[in-house]
């Protein structure tokens, strides 16, 4: 069997996304700066089901400017799972506010609501919901806990385009949604990103906020109505990421056919879990992620070598935010600390083979 290096993730990048960043190199100047934007922006609307979209440079700053749009500031403080990449919670200290970690539950990786609802506070002005490696939030719960309190619900689905809760696509359920096209990501443009709303007044804030200021409709040349950010994507890279909506239900139709054979080979496996997918709901299965079970005594250093070893780029489950030190330790969130420890994420890009994934798939066995 081949030895040769298994990355964790690589784009999918055909001609059609090669064709169509060509054009907007020749010819996306001048008045057409934006066409491709104004393209992928109007592809992702029909896809999610979404009213407003906005391409962003980053999804960290699209939720940067979603949050300055309702105004949260200095003192505030914004509820999040322990358990996300610091992309989610940077833009909390952008806008002068404190993130309140919390721990996630156990089957889903997700925040859970119930410790939600014990951290708010007067000051809580808004809840992120990351639905991490695809994984949904449970959004029912969220969604109440929001309207009880009047706190928006924010949605991270930087890692879940294709994820489905109850028919609505992530992104959708609460006050905005956010996306990333890292390269890493189902869909890609290389770096970028994605707010969506559904809330017209919001949308003309962030709207506003994204081109240094300049409100849609000022007639004034050069003339910003407000201190804004730079979060724009570049025309180039929106073409690639419109070819790449031309192919977004096969990218992620290859997501779920790569877990669903890993599954399938790891199913007999009793101690270890594997992302789910609860009812009334699709999985997007970005990244296909196992835990051993705390009784086999597997840790992530263990895997990490043993991956190493079969020439296997394998990632790690994220560290707990609070782990980190720029921030303070929570070491309440037991489930939060504990899982990082003994999880790996699987190699999982568009076009991994059948012997490749046996070889990820003989590294697990090996440890059982």
């Amino acid at each position: 069997m081949s030895n040769t290096k298994i990355y964790y993730t690589k784009p999918s990048i055909t001609e059609l996304e090669v064709g169509y960043a060509t054009d907007a190199t020749r010819n996306g100047w001048g008045d057409k700066c934006y066409e491709y934007i104004d393209k992928f922006e109007v592809k992702f609307k029909e896809y999610t089901g979404a009213k407003y979209a906005i391409a962003t440079s980053s999804c960290t700053g699209a939720i940067h400017m979603g949050l300055a749009a309702l105004d949260i500031g200095l003192d505030d403080e914004v509820i999040l799972a322990d358990t996300n990449w610091i992309a989610s919670a940077a833009p909390i200290t952008y806008v002068g506010a404190k993130p309140v970690f919390v721990d996630i539950l156990p089957d889903t990786w997700c925040i859970d609501p119930a410790k939600v609802e014990e951290a708010i506070t007067s000051k809580t002005k808004a809840i992120i919901a990351v639905h991490i490696y695809g994984n949904l939030c449970e959004m029912d719960k969220l969604l109440a806990i929001g309207k009880k309190y009047s706190i928006p619900i924010v949605e991270d689905a930087a890692e879940a385009i294709g994820s489905q809760w109850h028919g609505k696509h992530a992104g959708t359920l609460g006050t905005f949604g956010t996306f990333s096209f890292h390269g890493t990501k189902t869909l890609t443009t290389g770096e970028g990103g994605m707010f969506i709303t559904n809330d017209l007044d919001l949308y003309e804030k962030v709207l506003t906020l994204s081109n240094h200021g300049r409100a849609k409709g000022q007639t004034k040349q050069f003339w910003p109505d407000d201190v804004g950010f730079k979060y724009k994507m570049s025309n180039i890279q929106a073409a690639i990421g419109y070819g790449q909506m031309e192919r977004i239900d096969d990218l992620v139709r290859r997501k779920r056919e790569i877990f669903q054979y890993y599954k399938n080979q790891l199913t007999k496996i009793t101690n270890i879990e594997m992302n789910p997918e609860k009812c009334n709901t699709i999985n997007g299965y970005w990244m296909p992620t196992v835990i051993f079970n705390n009784s086999t005594g597997i840790t992530r250093e263990m895997l990490q070598y043993a991956f190493a070893e079969e020439n296997i780029d394998a990632r790690v489950f994220f560290y707990p935010l609070s782990s980190l030190d720029m921030f303070n330790n929570t070491l309440s969130n037991t489930i939060a600390w504990d899982v990082p420890n003994r999880a790996i994420n699987l190699p999982s890009f568009f076009d991994i083979t059948l012997d490749e994934q046996n070889r990820v798939v003989n590294v697990i066995k090996s440890f059982l």
